[in-house]
């Protein structure tokens, strides 16, 4: 394994990203840590906290903006957390140890990176369908109907994935979002996802901590990378040009999700 300063670096890689296009957390943080010798329950568990405590900032700022729809919070989280608790005593009851678990992370990986992918490439159009004056029409309508039971759905969704993961609770559940709640501002659905991801990635890194998948030290050192880096990216990403960042953002994860699927 490569020495602390290394781990400071990646740390600071990876908060320049998320400073600069909000997005990029966990879906950059695990596979590099893997690639640098991490292990995969490792890489996970740890990146888990250390997605609560760098969201938590900005879900202050948002709270205090009232950016934040707490009913969606909430309902998302009914469905989220309870997953992420069933998924968490899956892996320790069912299996004995990481190694015997570690296919099942890998391909979870893969996936929540494919559709994080696909979330920052065809974010655009999505943004474009929720800006408009959406159409009446028998799916829209079916979804109004039974918003309540469709976040509930996803939530849970989210709660095993992200917990699989460690990817998924930023870009992905922005798309959700934007799909279920076409009413909301871009600003609200931001501050309500990022709200969500913070207790979900919380209870789901406690629960690997447990399981002895979160590194602390490793932790420290990414974090002390990370936290000047955002605030630096965060400053620059008002001259960068979105359509640049996103997409490169998008075919790298894409691609990194083809090794971890069939490689």
């Amino acid at each position: 394994m490569i020495d602390g300063m290394g781990f400071i670096l990646v740390g600071a890689l990876v908060g320049f990203c998320v400073g600069l296009t909000g997005v990029g957390g966990g879906s950059l943080m695990t596979p590099l840590l893997t690639m640098m010798g991490v292990p995969l329950h490792t890489a996970i568990g740890t990146d888990l906290l250390y997605a609560s405590i760098t969201k938590s900032s900005g879900a202050v700022v948002h709270a205090g903006k009232k950016n934040i729809n707490w009913p969606v919070v909430l309902t998302l989280s009914a469905g989220s957390i309870p997953a992420a608790l069933l998924t968490l005593w899956a892996l320790k009851t069912l299996f004995g140890n990481a190694n015997e678990y570690k296919e099942v992370l890998t391909v979870s990986l893969g996936f929540m990176l494919m559709l994080t992918a696909a979330s920052l490439l065809f974010r655009k159009q999505l943004q474009r369908l929720h800006d408009a004056n959406p159409l009446q029409n028998h799916i829209r309508q079916v979804i109004d109907r039974h918003t309540k039971v469709f976040t509930l759905c996803m939530g849970l969704a989210l709660g095993v994935l992200v917990t699989l993961s460690s990817v998924g609770a930023g870009a992905f559940g922005v798309v959700v979002l934007l799909s279920l709640y076409p009413r909301l501002s871009t600003i609200e659905i931001i501050g309500t996802d990022v709200t969500h991801a913070v207790v979900l990635t919380l209870v789901a890194g406690l629960g690997h901590l447990q399981m002895g998948n979160v590194d602390l030290q490793l932790l420290g050192w990414m974090l002390l990378g990370s936290i000047p880096a955002i605030i630096a990216g965060t400053h620059l990403s008002s001259r960068m040009p979105d359509d640049v960042i996103r997409p490169i953002l998008g075919v790298t994860l894409a691609a990194l999700s083809v090794k971890f699927v069939f490689y």
